[in-house]
């Protein structure tokens, strides 16, 4: 479905429940408000279900837009959702009900209904962005709320996903009249203490590999109580084993209480598919950017993740 399909689908029907991923970041979090607001300014009746674990700086962006507990939704949509398994648990009553995805995962399982896919889309807030101008908008608020969308996905427009498209549409939301210089500062300049201890810790915890090419970034249990710090203080954490001068692949392994670890691993695409890579462990995502979720102890996922590289070299070198 294209964008344009997907924008007479949400014009046509009512009742919406706006999906979220799980751990969401700012833009499944965006686009949800953005979306949300607009289909409301079209006389829609629209809400987002509470992202049960969101950041509460991410939570806040949603006020006014989360679903009351008895609401009984007509039409589900997600929003950069690219598999079922990304769903939180308060969204597993509606997986088998999702009418519409939008998204910009070339991972995208297809799981919905109906899909409007652009996998060349840096954020699935671009996509969003567009439906949002078929509809009529997007107003200020929303607009702001596509800003997060776009500028959190691509790292305020410096990763490698960040294209001429990425600029154009951060220009006409801020054209908008939108406070994005509060938005960057707030998400791109804004670190708590605890944070700054993090990535201390972190830079004399990081190990290396591949002649210094590859970067692995361990955050225990223990290392996050020894500084009292929240999943907060780790937002977007996997960026930044990557500013270390010749690392040109970086792994954030990150140790959860209930025996599983979660990978982040970010790839020079040209040289290595990160998609492919955590694909062999369940995962996936972007070429550059992706994740996966191994059982075990920090050791063994990251002898996993490792494995995991070592093979999908070893295929490239030969295929």
């Amino acid at each position: 479905m294209t964008y344009l399909e997907a924008a007479e689908f949400l014009k046509a029907h009512d009742g919406y429940l706006i999906l979220t991923h799980k751990r969401p970041d700012g833009d499944t979090i965006g686009c949800a408000g953005a979306l949300c607001r607009t289909l409301r300014n079209l006389g829609k009746t629209a809400y987002v279900l509470p992202p049960v674990d969101a950041t509460a700086l991410l939570g806040s962006y949603l006020e006014g837009c989360t679903a009351p507990e008895d609401f009984v939704p007509e039409t589900v949509v997600s929003v950069d959702v690219a598999s079922l398994g990304l769903l939180p648990p308060n969204a597993e009553r509606y997986k088998d009900h999702i009418a519409l995805a939008i998204d910009h995962h070339p991972s995208n399982e297809g799981f919905a209904r109906e899909t409007c896919l652009e996998a060349d889309k840096a954020a699935c807030g671009e996509i969003v962005w567009k439906i949002c101008k078929e509809l009529g908008g997007p107003d200020e608020q929303a607009a702001a709320l596509l800003y997060l969308a776009v500028s959190t996905d691509c790292g305020c427009f410096v990763y490698s996903n960040t294209t001429a498209n990425t600029h154009r549409v951060a220009a006409d939301l801020m054209d908008r009249g939108i406070p994005y210089q509060r938005i960057n500062k707030r998400h791109f300049r804004t670190k708590s203490l605890k944070r700054l201890k993090l990535e201390s810790l972190l830079t004399q915890r990081m190990e290396f590999y591949y002649g210094g090419a590859l970067a692995v970034a361990p955050i225990t249990l223990e290392l996050l109580d020894s500084i009292g710090a929240t999943s907060e203080d780790t937002d977007d954490i996997a960026a930044f084993a990557g500013q270390v001068e010749g690392v040109r692949h970086s792994v954030t392994i990150r140790e959860h209480e209930n025996g599983e670890c979660r990978i982040s691993l970010r790839t020079d695409a040209d040289l290595l598919n990160a998609s492919k890579v955590c694909a062999r462990l369940g995962g996936g995502g972007h070429a550059a950017a992706s994740g996966c979720t191994v059982k075990g102890t920090m050791d063994e996922a990251r002898a996993a993740i490792l494995a995991a590289i070592d093979a999908e070299l070893a295929e490239q070198a030969h295929g």
